[in-house]
């Protein structure tokens, strides 16, 4: 499993992605998840990948060998490059799928594609099994693959297309954080990569370890606050007698107080 993150902001770009992959409990390895694809200066894309490990090392292995018609190297915009994307995905479905089908492995796989070719802005799609993708926009601003139920919340509370990127960056280790707290087929290193407009190459790029101390001190500090805020929290009031600027039990109500009981059925009790 894996969990990937990016981000696509008025200020740029950011990607984060974790390298865990398992294949049951003894079959733990590590394989990063991203690819980068610059030529200073002109573009630079950014590759995440989750899903099966074969079909996205394959899809890679097309883009970066420019084996269908046009590479990305010479694609005019990040659509044609997506789209470049999308046919390496179908390439590598016509050559797998049904082999895979055979041994009951369905041919999964999902990426996050981004980045800034010159003479354009800088853009984000999520791609698709089928090829197919589509893009961020400023009312959703990112994307995640794998597990991303578990870094979701802080991602859909606090990003917004405004937030400086060293923020998203933050706020991208956090979502990662809780992922890696809450499931264990999500590991470390992490590689997080943030991009500013019209930079066309990579300058802020770093592989995070459990040593890592900026990531030991978000590991620490998040869940400090988040039990702080916790026990700052009122506790719930049940006698609505009680006067409590926030009462958790009203008298009234639209639906009353009052559970759904199951009824029992007459004449079926021990020894009828």
């Amino acid at each position: 499993m894996t969990y990937c993150v990016a981000m696509c902001l008025d200020d740029g770009l950011v990607f984060l992605s974790d390298s865990r992959t398992n294949a049951g409990v003894d079959a733990i390895s590590t394989f990063r998840k991203m690819t980068v694809f610059e030529q200073a200066g002109d573009r630079v894309m950014v590759l995440l990948t989750a899903g099966n490990l074969a079909i996205s090392q394959s899809v890679r292995q097309y883009l970066m060998e420019g084996r269908e018609q046009r590479s990305l190297w010479e694609a005019r915009d990040m659509f044609e490059a997506a789209t470049l994307v999308g046919d390496a995905i179908r390439a590598v479905h016509r050559r797998d799928a049904e082999s895979l089908k055979g041994f009951g492995i369905d041919f999964n796989i999902s990426m996050i594609f981004g980045g800034q070719i010159k003479g354009e802005r800088p853009r984000l799609f999520q791609m698709y099994s089928a090829g197919n993708f589509i893009e961020a926009t400023q009312e959703n601003c990112y994307f995640q693959i794998g597990e991303a139920k578990y870094g979701k919340p802080i991602l859909d509370r606090v990003l917004t297309p405004q937030m400086p990127l060293d923020e998203a960056a933050k706020c991208a280790l956090i979502s990662m954080d809780s992922t890696l707290k809450s499931n264990v087929s999500v590991g470390l290193p992490l590689d997080l990569l943030v991009y500013g407009v019209d930079e066309l190459a990579v300058s802020r790029f770093v592989t995070v370890d459990e040593n890592n101390a900026y990531f030991k001190m978000i590991r620490k500090a998040w869940g400090q606050r988040l039990r702080q805020v916790f026990d700052e929290v009122q506790d719930p009031v049940w006698d609505a007698s009680v006067s409590a600027e926030h009462p958790l039990r009203m008298s009234g109500g639209t639906h009353g107080s009052v559970p759904l009981y199951a009824v029992k059925p007459t004449g079926t009790g021990k020894g009828n």
